[in-house]
């Protein structure tokens, strides 16, 4: 569920490169609406050009029974007293931040009909919750299985503070971004996570939202899943020879894990899926080394990515909340092995993490709003199964199937997404 843009690795050998269920009352608010939150430090921003900075305080619980607050960054461009478009980042973990300019050129035009919002999402960006060991393992990755002592001295670090790390926490810092802002309504751009996060507030806060974009969809009720509709995917992504070659590969090397999370990533921004299948080919056929340093550059990449690019502390604190139970599958899921179903980064996280309640029941439907859902039939991050079934709930909602893309669509500037967003908005 990432969003990134993993950043290309010519892969020496292989020919080809890589880019880098029902509640139904809203999220408790701890003010009246008469006590309206303010932004501070309002200022030019300093790493983002043409907008402006600011800070919002929150309080680290939201229902008031601990004591402290985080302040959290935004930023904003275009013109005052526009529309409030506020673009969500994935993950979960990934700052908003960094994510202004590139959603300016991705929107054009339509982006300049409205007041562009960005905010890193509490526990990420300049004040990430940081875990050494568990960073250096997995880096950007959801799926590179950690350690149990990483997960577990992450844990520690976070101590209980851990438990306010929710989406149910980020919902509420939204709102009141929203009325720090003196919205009466906003509407949202989620990728990945995001998109859950665009999800979860639709469904706390029905009249407080205009329309939502939902890129690369992560289905309200189906982060438990996760990643078992990638595994289930990747006949459909991959096709059937590429296919028989990954199962031929994980029966004799039994390296289904690093091959999930190479293949995802490979299909994140512009998918680079074609050189993953002629060295998987290679490597069925008895020569294991383009698939060996195609993985292994994958890997470098991903354990590039620090605290403040994508923090692990966050993911794992947010995941195993809103997630639990995991759903593990109860056997192998082909191509994959059992072991890929069970020792996969998410279920590691989640299975060594301390014991953080169950996951909240949401309704079956979000509220009748306009929902533009963007699907690649590349991405095996979050796959194009997911856009469908959240389609299916969404009664104001069209969902864009966009051939050959892959995760993080509007990323990827393809003119029928320009366009589509240009009618939607």
């Amino acid at each position: 569920m990432r969003r990134l843009l993993v950043v290309a690795l010519l892969a020496a050998g292989c020919g080809g490169g890589a880019h880098r269920t029902a509640v139904t009352t809203p999220t408790p608010t701890p003010t009246d609406e008469r006590d309206v939150p303010r932004l501070s430090e309002v200022a030019d921003c300093k790493d983002v050009s043409k907008a402006t900075c600011a800070t919002l305080r929150v309080p680290l619980d939201h229902a008031g029974k601990v004591a402290g607050t985080l302040d959290l960054r935004v930023a904003m461009s275009g013109p005052d007293g526009a529309p409030m478009l506020v673009l969500l980042s994935g993950g979960p973990g990934q700052p908003g931040l960094p994510f202004l300019e590139g959603a300016r050129r991705h929107l054009g035009a339509t982006g300049g009909k409205y007041r562009l919002v960005v905010i890193d999402q509490r526990g990420t960006g300049r004040d990430a919750l940081r875990c050494p060991a568990l960073q250096r393992e997995m880096g950007a990755s959801d799926l590179t299985p950690p350690s149990a002592a990483a997960v577990k001295d992450c844990a520690k670090r976070l101590g209980d503070n851990r438990r306010f790390y929710s989406t149910a926490d980020t919902v509420a810092d939204l709102d009141m971004l929203r009325r720090a802002l003196g919205a009466g309504k906003i509407a949202l751009d989620g990728v990945s996570y995001g998109t859950y996060v665009a999800e979860r507030y639709a469904l706390a806060h029905p009249d407080r939202v205009s329309r939502l974009v939902l890129d690369s969809v992560v289905p309200h009720n189906g982060l438990a899943r996760y990643p078992l509709e990638v595994m289930q995917a990747a006949r459909r992504v991959l096709g059937a020879g590429a296919t028989r070659d990954l199962a031929t590969v994980i029966a004799r090397r039994h390296n289904g894990p690093q091959m999930l999370d190479m293949l995802t990533g490979l299909s994140i921004g512009e998918p680079h899926l074609a050189v993953a299948a002629r060295a998987l080919h290679t490597a069925a056929g008895g020569d294991v080394g383009p698939l060996n340093r195609l993985a292994a550059n994958v890997l470098r990449v991903e354990r590039s990515y620090k605290a403040t690019d994508l923090s692990q502390g966050l993911h794992a604190a947010t995941l195993c909340a809103d997630a639990a139970p995991i759903q593990v599958p109860p056997k192998a899921v082909y191509p994959y092995d059992e072991q890929t179903a069970k020792g996969n980064g998410v279920v590691r996280q989640c299975r060594f993490w301390p014991p953080a309640g169950t996951a909240p029941e949401l309704p079956a439907d979000l509220p009748n709003v306009p929902v533009l859902l963007l699907a690649g039939t590349k991405d095996l991050s979050t796959p194009l199964e997911g856009a469908r079934e959240e389609a299916e709930h969404a009664p104001g909602g069209k969902l864009l199937v966009v051939p050959g893309a892959g995760h993080s669509v509007q990323s990827q500037d393809r003119p029928e997404v320009k366009q589509a967003l240009a009618a939607f908005f």
